[in-house]
């Protein structure tokens, strides 16, 4: 669906691809400047993580895995100066044991349109298909 964005959509797109190329990257730096101040992201289900300082150590323990991401499509819808970003993802890396990890998921992502005009993300849930599984 990404081929058929507006523009707004491919902005909105774009940080999620800078999160993405950023984290694969291990460049903590370029992941966090693709989120809000406060905001909030979802490593495990029911345990959000909010705030630059949180989000850094767990960002920097799950860049030990060597993640890499593959995503089956994409999807964004705006309404002011607030998107939703939906993308089906799967994961595969490495523990630091060596052994493989892989986990797939349903990543919905809340955006807010900054006075810079750049979008950032202010809740961030790669699992939002957890309650469809229990």
């Amino acid at each position: 669906m990404e081929t058929n964005f507006n523009e707004q959509q491919k902005e909105v797109y774009r940080t999620i691809e800078k999160m993405v190329t950023a984290f694969e990257s291990k460049d903590i730096d370029g992941v966090l400047s693709t989120y809000e101040e406060d905001a909030i992201v979802m490593f495990e289900p029911g345990n959000p993580i909010t705030g630059h300082n949180a989000l850094r150590q767990a960002f920097t323990e799950f860049v030990s895995f060597n993640p890499n991401y593959t995503f089956s499509s994409h999807e964004v819808y705006i309404s002011g100066d607030i998107a939703t970003h939906i993308a089906p993802w799967k994961m595969v890396g490495t523990l630091p044991d060596g052994n493989k990890i892989e986990q797939n998921g349903l990543s919905v992502a809340i955006l807010r349109k900054q006075s810079n005009g750049n979008w950032l993300m202010i809740q961030d849930n790669p699992h939002g298909q957890f309650h469809l599984n229990n």
